[in-house]
């Protein structure tokens, strides 16, 4: 209700009207627009402005450099795994010729005069990875992730690309049970790659092994390396297997105390490799012509006998 001479106030102040704004708006950003491009007047604006917005770029900017630097490190980290596994790989699959070029070196000096040496088979092997070892703290074995679905069974080799960790005793389906060299159950015939003399070498725990049944005056010395010898059918001959590091000649005792160390990583690394069984030599050329022969196999029967 309005009083005599007076207008009512507005509900709602009002200033200039929108369009009036908007001219005056527009206008001040072409001056502005005009007054930058020509005379550079809001430049120290610009550089105030950029220079205040930088720590809160930075920080903004924090987060997304920081998954990106993460996810290019785990792409590093997961290709030099890949690299380092197929490296070792290729280490492990040559492992087996490695271990024997010096063996065959030796011995192709000694025999080279004869030339019915009976050439040696390949042996093929097939990689695995340790998993964990047994709980039992008095024996030395180690469980590997191949068993009897991959081709694996009991008696089998086992190196590394150093030498001789084991042999396979146990198998089942997918895992296979195997006795480290170290494990006092444990033998394996040797012989010292320097002479050739032939012993029995046993693990005696706690990482060492032992050359036993050796006389107080054996020709054995401390660095001397123990290659197996083959004997016993399982392992291939020239794979070493052992150094010696300490040799005890006691007069009191019969036999000399021989303390050797495995050269392979029989308690260190996480793959192996499982060399198949060695396959039965091919008969001879006098064998298969004396095999008709009654006379000759008589020979062999009075050879025997004696």
């Amino acid at each position: 209700m309005s009083v005599v001479g007076h207008a009512p106030p507005p509900f709602f102040k009002r200033g200039p009207a929108p369009l009036v704004r908007l001219l005056f708006f527009v206008s001040l950003s072409l001056v502005l627009l005009v007054a930058d491009l020509r005379f550079r007047t809001l430049e120290w604006v610009r550089l105030a402005v950029a220079t205040a917005a930088w720590p809160l770029q930075r920080a903004t900017g924090m987060p997304i450099d920081a998954a990106s630097d993460f996810g290019a490190y785990l792409a590093r980290q997961s290709t030099l795994l890949k690299e380092s596994e197929e490296f070792h790989r290729r280490q492990l699959e040559t492992a087996n010729l490695l271990l024997r070029q010096r063996h065959l070196e030796q011995e192709n000096i000694r025999l080279r005069a004869l030339l019915d040496m009976r050439a040696r088979q390949p042996v093929e092997g097939r990689i695995a990875e340790i998993l964990y070892a047994t709980r039992d703290p008095f024996s030395r074995r180690v469980i590997i992730d191949k068993g009897s679905q991959h081709g694996i069974s009991a008696g089998q080799a086992v190196v590394d690309d150093v030498g001789v960790i084991g042999q396979v005793v146990r198998v089942f389906p997918l895992t296979s049970e195997v006795l480290l060299l170290t494990d006092k159950d444990q033998a394996i015939p040797v012989e010292v790659q320097r002479n050739g003399l032939r012993a029995i070498l046993a693990g005696a725990g706690a990482g060492t092994m032992e050359l036993r049944f050796q006389a107080a005056n054996t020709e054995v010395q401390v660095g001397d390396i123990l290659v197996t010898s083959g004997l016993d059918g399982v392992y291939l001959p020239g794979l070493p297997v052992a150094k010696v590091v300490k040799v005890d000649r006691d007069s009191t005792h019969s036999f000399a105390r021989i303390t050797c160390v495995p050269l392979a990583g029989v308690e260190r690394n996480g793959l192996a490799l499982v060399l198949s069984r060695r396959a039965a030599m091919p008969p001879q050329p006098d064998d298969l012509e004396n095999a008709d022969d009654p006379a000759a196999q008589g020979t062999r029967t009075k050879r025997k006998a004696r």
